[in-house]
């Protein structure tokens, strides 16, 4: 998600590209490095044109550069979401659907071409949303480019069905007052229903449908029997008179955590914490300003929903942000603890990150789109900062964040300022996936062992906007065990240990075993968890509910 200007309207149309016909386009893999213990920061080597360097421990496995109706300078790659084997590949002139089964080896499903900037995707079950934030002479996939002080023009949402994912289906627009920039995804507490928070800013006095004021966002219902008739449920103002910092006129990003009924607000001057229980009323706890920060863009909550990183895209997306003309804390994640209980629960400042390497004038940079990497007992994101890469950061430590590894391309020409590099850049099942504005999809491999058991953590849908939890470790173990274990309570994370004994998993606790040999049963009642991958089980698993994955179980297997 970004602040970017528009790309020069395209004629659009829709297009399926076969398997066969974009092989050529998928680059070979590239073997994973051995792990490293930090990352290794080049701060004074800028690497050359398109030249790519990274810390051992980060390296691309595969690319598939822009193709088809994406293939312009000027139709921006942007977000991305997950379902199952498949990531929804977002664009300025619509959204690519690949097959990541073999993440060595990604494969085009389809490509939709439905232009309107900026293209970002969410997905729930057989639904796909599209935020449009450029307004259009109408709402189909053959729009053309429109006025904002036209009452015919349309911005909003595009949803499709994605049931058949090589023949997406558009079935219905929503308008929304100023477009949609972004859009985030909370799931009602019936499960009758999806909500779609739309964010959108920029008012003008000669806009139609996007007047000053514009303190707020909208929110559509979307009644998953029936997603055709969708329609804006409420448009609730977040700063109402004076509450909001001047420069704020609408948000930019919002992230949720249904879980939790939280949510965190980057509205362009303001960071704010809410409370979503009430899907359609979502009430400030906290609210902060900075004055290192230009523009508020997006948050991150980490697992246990104690900590938020903001990001702030000064600059706008298209500034060289990462030169010695700017200082550390500019154009950076701003790291804040929440503290507190219920309805006093606030915002601490604890410290600022921004990448250690410079770039040059030539390249657009700053702090963008990232995700948590669910490794056990740590707080862990990777992050995109645009031509200034990819970036892993610890923030365990919430007061001294540490890079542990990074990846990045050289800049795109030595002549001008091309707009490009990772716009968003996400952990999903084992890999890391980046949307490059110009070069395409990438995908990465970590290895690293503070992170690697992450791979023990798989979700069957990811729209980092809409923030999952995964278990928490409790007790993290590593090393050789000698006898019999029982879990009494909380969840147990083995990473890499031997276990000459049983285990027994009492009701309500649980366990989490990666790359580690078991020698014994493993007994479960009614457990929290019992999750098995990448290792070796020499006795019976009987725990109904556990997932085994990727794993050898000598012995009898119960889990259902």
């Amino acid at each position: 998600m970004s602040y970017m200007s528009d790309p020069t309207p395209r004629g659009s149309r829709r297009l399926a590209i076969s398997l066969a016909a974009t092989a050529a386009l998928l680059v070979a893999g590239v073997a994973t490095a051995p792990a490293s213990g930090a990352a290794e920061s080049t701060t004074n080597a800028v690497p050359g044109i398109d030249e790519i360097v990274s810390s051992p421990n980060l390296q691309q496995i595969a690319n598939i550069p822009k193709f088809g109706g994406f293939a312009s300078e000027s139709a921006y790659n942007s977000d991305l979401a997950f379902q199952g084997d498949y990531v929804f590949a977002g664009n300025y002139n619509g959204f690519n659907v690949f097959d990541i089964s073999d993440p060595t080896s990604p494969q085009v499903v389809s490509q939709v071409v439905c232009v309107g900037a900026q293209g970002d995707p969410s997905v729930f079950g057989n639904l796909l949303f599209l935020a449009v934030d450029s307004p259009r002479s109408d709402d189909s996939c053959n729009s053309s480019s429109g006025s904002t002080a036209q009452e015919s023009s349309w911005e909003g949402v595009r949803i499709f069905d994605i049931s058949d994912k090589a023949n997406p289906r558009y079935i219905k627009s929503v308008r929304t007052d100023c477009g949609s920039h972004t859009l985030t995804l909370v799931p009602s507490k019936d499960d009758q229903s999806v909500y779609v928070y739309v964010q959108s800013y920029s008012p003008s006095s000669n806009a139609f449908y996007c007047k000053p004021p514009h303190d707020k966002i909208s929110i559509i219902e979307v009644p998953l029997a029936d997603p055709t008739s969708a329609s804006v449920v409420a448009t609730p103002v977040l700063f109402p008179g004076t509450d909001g910092n001047t420069s704020t006129s609408g948000c930019h990003d919002i992230t949720t955590y249904p879980e939790l009924d939280l949510a965190a607000g980057a509205c362009m001057g303001d960071g704010v914490l809410m409370d979503i229980s009430d899907r359609e009323n979502p009430v400030i706890l906290s609210q902060v300003r900075d004055t290192n920060f230009a523009f508020w863009h997006s948050a991150t909550f980490n697992n246990a929903g104690t900590k938020l990183i903001f990001t702030d895209e000064l600059g706008g997306g298209s500034g060289a942000i990462c030169t010695s003309s700017y200082r550390a804390n500019q154009g950076a994640n701003a790291i804040y603890d929440i503290v507190g209980s219920g309805a006093d629960r606030e915002l601490v400042f604890r410290s600022y990150f921004k990448i250690p390497r410079e770039n040059t004038a030539l390249e657009n940079c700053v702090a963008h789109n990232g995700s948590l990497i669910p490794a056990m007992g740590r707080d862990i994101m990777v992050q995109a900062w645009y031509q200034g890469g990819v970036s892993v950061i610890d923030f365990t430590d919430s007061a001294n964040p540490v890079e542990i590894a990074f990846w990045e391309r050289g800049p795109l020409s030595d002549t001008r300022r091309v707009l490009g590099g990772a716009w968003s850049t996400y952990y999903h099942n084992g890999y890391i996936y980046s949307n490059d504005i110009q070069k395409g999809f990438d995908v990465l491999k970590l290895d690293d062992p503070r992170t690697n058991n992450a791979r023990a953590v798989a979700f069957t849908e990811l729209n980092v906007q809409t923030q999952p939890s995964y278990p928490a470790c409790t007790t993290v173990l590593t090393g050789r065990h000698n006898g019999s274990m029982t879990i009494k309570s909380g969840i147990t994370c083995m990473d890499g240990v031997t276990q000459n004994g049983g285990i027994k998993v009492n009701p309500g606790a649980g366990l989490i075993v990666f790359n580690s040999n078991l020698n014994g049963s493993i007994h479960a009642v009614d457990a929290s968890v019992v999750s098995i991958v990448e290792s070796r089980v020499n006795g019976s698993v009987d725990a109904i509910g556990a997932t085994i994955r990727d794993s050898k179980v000598n012995g009898s297997v119960r889990t259902s």
